[in-house]
């Protein structure tokens, strides 16, 4: 049976939330300052978003799969101050991981969350939630929650008088070309403009909806389009469970009588094949969104068809543009819908360039450039890479392939060459080659992303052994490493080991990464796999 954890009004989390900024407040966390929120769909989660913005400080979204290496850059590259985090959740070991980064804090007072370390010098302070028990080196979160007095509250009003609309407030990291997550921050102008568009071009100003979100809150997706979007539109927001689970989503649509979910294709294609759905009560549900990965378009049917879907939209965007930038509309039929990722949003601009960055006539190819109120601020800490993104102009290059029809209806058809999608998550081939090539046995490593049934792609590595390893090291081996080294989803599914000869290489010496791909597709029998989409990554 679903466990119902917690139910909560509007005036509830306003009350908690005011809590929660005085808390912060009370242990020198001032406006600017950032605040890491490493976990998945906790209520803290959501606590945690809406009390920092409240007071001018920038929530970073921390994935929970990242393992200590990524969790370190994750923290240093911003200057985090304080990181918010539960002590573990089934193959999560969040406390663990922290202190594989900071063992001091094993050695720590318990119940004390102060932090100094040379490793990570803008980290002062550690909160937990979710124990009973008093950890070492931590903060226990409803101590802090509670630890604003009157002259927090008055300090409260104060700095939220000085909060400006374009002010930054929230960090989320996205995949790097160079091997190192960027941090695209986002302002309240950005996320707050965005979440409520999206919520207008699909009517819920008109009626309620009772909206079950699966999607993790780290990404865009579930915090933007999701949490944000439904406040801002006065939406009850049901989360069905911590982590992704299909029973629980389909007991929480019954027993909830949800009238709207949200899903990547993954999630969808799972709760398609789940034998829970058979017996499942899904007669609420009227419609949704989709979006996070490539979507069949047989996908989108069988959602229409067995799902009761028939309020169904497609989104396209990507984080850089908080995120969204096309969507469908209401007054397009359902197979209409699917066709497409829709008509561009409301005060967005679109322009589809060609090679010279010339504006292609409707019906060509070209890459999709966008700007408007959602263009993020820029990549903290690199100017360079901000520049490279986005235009004198305030275009932001997305990298991907896209038709303009002549209805004004949006195709992607393709995206940045590299980018591996995997179930909705974004991965660069540079990321997880950069922490394989730290192997002592490795002396080349090169991935590519392979079509999937369930995932859309997944992540195929050709792997060069250094001479003396030859014969020693194999691939369950490198794998184990890998699962060390890495979120989860980052891991190969596929390897091969070669030698230098079987790498197919240009004049010049470069890997032909395509080639490469087209190779280990005839290598799984995937050569006829890879279907019609009509939705992109958000």
């Amino acid at each position: 049976m679903l466990e119902i954890l917690r139910i909560n009004t509007a005036e509830d989390v306003f009350l908690q939330v005011c809590e929660m900024a005085t808390g912060l407040l009370a242990i020198g966390i001032e406006k600017g300052d950032r605040v890491g929120m490493w976990g998945q769909n906790y209520y803290e989660w959501m606590v945690i978003q809406y009390s920092t913005a409240l007071c001018g400080i920038i929530q970073v979204n921390i994935n929970p799969f990242y393992k200590a290496p990524e969790l370190e850059y994750a923290l240093r590259k911003v200057g985090v101050k304080a990181l918010v985090t539960p002590k573990a959740h089934k193959q999560n070991k969040f406390y663990d991981v922290l202190a594989e980064v900071l063992p001091s804090i094993t050695t720590g007072k318990a119940g004390l969350g102060t932090v100094e370390s040379s490793k990570l010098p803008d980290l002062k302070h550690i909160l937990v939630f979710g124990e009973k028990e008093k950890l070492p080196g931590a903060w226990q979160f409803d101590e802090i929650w509670k630890a604003g007095g009157t002259y927090e509250l008055s300090m409260l009003d104060e700095v939220r008088s000085h909060v400006l609309p374009e002010d930054p407030v929230n960090i989320q990291y996205t995949s790097g070309t160079t091997g190192l997550p960027k941090a695209a921050t986002l302002s309240h102008f950005n996320i707050i403009n965005n979440s409520f568009l999206i919520g207008l071009t699909s009517g819920w100003h008109e009626e309620n909806h009772r909206i079950c979100i699966p999607n993790p809150l780290y990404h865009c997706f579930g915090c933007v389009i999701g949490a944000l979007n439904a406040l801002n539109h006065n939406q009850t927001c049901v989360f069905p469970s911590i982590s992704y689970d299909t029973k629980a989503i389909l007991e929480s649509i019954s027993k909830e009588k949800c009238t709207f979910i949200f899903g990547t294709p993954t999630m969808f294609i799972d709760l398609l094949s789940t034998p829970f759905l058979k017996t499942a009560d899904i007669s609420s549900l009227r419609g949704g969104y989709i979006a996070g990965a490539p979507c069949p378009l047989s996908l989108c049917k069988q959602m229409v068809d067995h799902l009761n879907m028939n309020d169904i939209y497609v989104l396209y965007g990507t984080t850089e543009l908080s995120p969204g930038v096309s969507m469908s509309v209401q007054r397009d039929e359902p197979e209409e819908r699917i066709k497409s990722v829709g008509h561009v949003l409301p005060s967005t601009e679109v322009v589809i360039v060609d090679n010279n960055n010339r504006v292609v006539p409707r019906g060509e190819k070209g890459e999709l450039w966008a700007r408007g109120y959602m263009t993020m601020s820029g990549y903290w800490g690199d100017e360079e890479k901000t520049k490279k993104e986005i235009t004198p102009q305030n275009w932001y290059k997305t990298g991907d392939t896209a038709i303009m029809n002549e209805n004004g209806t949006i195709n992607i058809i393709g995206r940045n060459k590299d980018m591996i999608v995997k179930g909705g998550e974004n991965v660069y081939p540079t990321e997880i080659e950069t922490a394989m090539f730290k192997f002592p046995y490795i002396a080349d490593v090169q991935i590519v992303g392979v079509p999937d049934e369930r995932y859309g792609e997944n992540i195929c590595g050709w792997v060069r052994l250094k001479e003396q390893y030859v014969g020693k090291v194999n691939e369950d081996h490198i794998k184990e490493d890998c699962k060390k080294a890495m979120a989860y989803y980052k891991v190969p599914k596929y390897l091969f080991i070669k030698e230098q000869k079987d790498f197919p290489l240009t004049a010049t010496g470069k890997v032909k990464k395509f080639e490469l791909r087209s190779i280990s597709k005839s290598l799984l029998g995937l050569e006829n796999s890879g279907p019609h989409f009509s939705s992109a990554h958000i």
